[in-house]
């Protein structure tokens, strides 16, 4: 187990998720501080005991890191309605996205509402949900779901058996932001959650009679004698509710994502064409909507935002607007796990949702959303730290820069690769690039030796950490590779090599603009041995672009790969992997 915890810490793997499941008495130890039994899940045999605070101490610190693993509640799920036929087995695992826990051979039958599409402008003028309306798709939807089970070829006799036997189904909702932000409530506060307790409570409800409805008029699903509804009110469908992730589905309705804050009001995204280039401003609709009937929509404020990457501080955005219109790195982690429980109270099945920190949250804080999430009630729990990389920890030292001549080159006789001292201090630069904010730390040794560079931009997984991963493992190899040439020297010539490669957006002006991350990196390198000084840096976004938002996409190159309802998916072209 805690090879597994920490199996994302050498980047060896990077392209799916993974959780630990974590039992109630583990859960109990931890509270305790107390020791838990090790269990053989193949023979039920106990092998050793550990204790319980240092294992989750390992699980923080690589969530902290990679953004993985995850935990998922496995008995708690096991005594919800996640699993309504605990008869027939137990639930051992959920999917990739967490929020549909099924036995082996079920499949996933999901749908969502946009429930922005639900509020109305009531008669005293206000902001009001359309409760009637609601029900109605409610039920249709329902109805829709259990016909796909019906229609749905299968690929396999057992899995047309399984799932037909058990018809789990899982209406959800998508939209959440837009219906806050058209009723001037902050994603951040006890109204939102209470109102997402009501609105879930109600689609349960709905939803539910509905299926009850249909066991009348279709009969009810026929392990329904085995199930944990045997003595209540027959039901067609096993499983009814779940709030599942709508990447592209939300892009597609033009709506915001699951119950996950917006991530970015606006950004940039950048179309070739045959006589050049155009930049086009891409903003949510309902903060458009809002802005223009208020009064205070420009295109120069839209470009604005788009470039700081949130309407906090910009003058002329009205006080109230800026509490309501936060995303997601704006709103503290407990608002993410309270909004994940307070749907998961009505939720048959489980929650996709990420609980996104910014770069400056501690392992403390992802402790405490942990924690959190299981006090409330929640089957499982995703974060993502923004920035987070998946092997190297940033040595953020402030050892003072020594101004003296370089070190005598070393003699060939060392003809081997310098082993790496157990600690090293350095110094971390922060440099603004075309892809976003870039860390990059150069570490010395006791002499004052320049001895290895970690380079990080984006996230732990994302192909531009990748590419900075290798770029600072190469000037390390450079830098410890036997040679006649002098530390110094050798960074001289990488400086020599990476400066002024081009990209497609580069950013600043004047002697601070800066082309490419390889250009960032020779700029900090040049700044670190004495060639240039560099003014601090004090905004946080690009002169002269947008603040990047996430990983680059594969397919279109726009720096608007992002995270979240534990998917991958770009704002600007609509690929996902999830």
């Amino acid at each position: 187990i805690l090879e597994f915890i920490e199996c994302k810490l050498d980047g060896g793997i990077t392209n799916f998720n993974i959780s630990v499941a974590a039992t109630t008495g583990f859960m109990e130890a931890l509270e305790r501080g107390e020791d838990y039994n090790l269990v053989n899940p193949h023979t039920g045999a106990i092998v050793r005991q550990l204790s319980a605070r240092e294992v989750f101490g390992r699980i923080v610190s690589a969530a902290w890191r990679t953004g993985d693993p995850g935990m998922v509640f496995l008995d708690r799920i096991n005594a919800s309605p996640a699993n309504p036929t605990p008869e027939i087995g137990q639930i051992e695992a959920t999917n990739p996205c967490g929020e549909q826990p099924l036995l082996p051979n079920e499949a996933c039958n999901l749908g969502s509402l946009n429930v922005s599409k639900f509020a109305r402008r009531a008669e005293n003028g206000e902001m009001t949900i359309d409760w009637d309306e609601m029900e109605r798709v409610v039920r249709l939807a329902v109805r829709f779901l259990d016909d796909v089970i019906e229609m749905n070829p299968y690929p396999l006799a057992v899995i047309d058996k399984t799932v037909k036997d058990n018809r789990r189904i899982g209406l959800g909702i998508m939209g959440w932001a837009d219906v806050l932000f058209l009723l001037g409530v902050p994603y951040d506060s006890k109204e939102a959650t209470d109102l997402a307790d009501r609105l879930m409570s109600f689609v349960k409800e709905k939803s539910h009679d509905q299926s009850a409805k249909l066991a009348e008029e279709r009969g009810p699903f026929p392990n329904w004698a085995q199930s944990i509804y045997k003595d209540a009110r027959p039901m067609r469908n096993s499983t009814v509710t779940t709030i599942a992730p709508t990447g592209t589905i939300s892009m597609i309705a033009g709506c915001s994502s699951g119950v996950e804050p917006i991530f970015a009001l606006a950004f940039e995204h950048r179309v070739k064409q045959s006589d050049g280039e155009r930049v086009l401003t891409f903003v949510n609709e309902t903060f458009e909507a809002i802005a223009r009937d208020q009064g205070w929509f420009s295109d120069a404020l839209m470009q604005e935002i788009a470039r700081r990457g949130t309407i906090h501080g910009i003058p002329g955005v009205p006080e109230a607007a800026q509490q309501v219109f936060k995303t997601s790195h704006e709103i503290g982690f407990e608002w993410h796990v309270r909004h994940q429980a307070a749907f998961q109270r009505s939720t048959d099945n489980g929650v996709s949702k990420t609980i996104n920190l910014p770069n400056g949250a501690s392992e403390a804080d992802v402790a405490s959303a942990y924690r959190l999430a299981w006090e409330l009630g929640c089957l499982g729990i995703t974060v993502f730290r923004d920035g987070c990389k998946g092997e190297q920890v940033l040595n953020v030292g402030v050892g003072a820069k020594k101004d003296k001549a370089a070190p005598a080159a070393p003699p060939m006789a060392a003809m081997v690769i310098k082993p790496r001292p157990h600690s090293l201090k350095g110094t971390t630069y922060r440099m603004e690039t075309p892809i976003g904010t870039a860390y990059i730390t150069i570490n010395e040794t006791k002499e004052g030796e320049a001895f290895e560079v970690f380079a990080q931009v984006g996230k732990g997984g994302s192909e531009t950490m990748a590419v900075a991963e290798a770029l600072g493992r190469l000037i390390s190899l450079t830098l410890r590779l036997p040679s006649p040439l002098s530390a110094q020297r050798r960074l001289e010539e990488v400086i020599s090599q990476l400066s002024r490669i081009g990209g497609a957006q580069p950013t600043g002006f004047g002697p601070s603009k800066i082309l490419s991350l390889p250009d960032a990196i020779a700029r900090t390198l040049a700044e670190h041995i004495g060639q240039v000084k560099v003014a601090e840096a004090a905004p946080s976004t690009p002169a002269n672009g947008k603040k990047a938002i996430g990983d680059l996409c594969k397919e279109c190159g726009q720096a608007t790969f992002v995270y979240e309802e534990g998917c991958k998916k770009c704002l600007s072209c609509g690929f996902n992997e999830c």
